[in-house]
């Protein structure tokens, strides 16, 4: 696996980050196109950004991705709309599970 970044995310979100350099792009229109999308990009991509929408909807698919593996690695952001309200918070797990240590607010 290469060490490259994609982009999955609303057409907005992907343009902001094509604008601030990000390559490799993909707007998603159709959450059915985004689950096959995903699964493409897991296979080339090590770092997988994309909206905490698309995440809640995959939710067990990238659990299993990340529990799986270190990489690659999906990283949950707010959209345009703002951030979703949720019991845990995939950020947080995520260094966790990285670096081993828990983030104290």
């Amino acid at each position: 696996m290469s060490s490259k970044i994609a982009v999955m995310a609303d057409p907005d979100t992907v343009t902001g980050f094509m604008l601030g350099g990000i390559k490799d792009g993909f707007p998603v229109i159709d959450m059915d196109e985004a689950g096959v999308k995903l699964k493409e990009l897991t296979k080339e991509y090590s770092i997988i950004i994309t909206t905490e929408k698309i995440g809640d909807n995959f939710r067990e698919m990238i659990d299993k991705i990340s529990s799986a593996n270190a990489l690659p690695m999906i990283i949950e952001i707010p959209d345009k709309k703002g951030s979703v309200d949720r019991e845990s918070d995939p950020i947080r797990e995520l260094i966790k599970r990285v670096i081993g240590v828990e983030m104290v607010e």
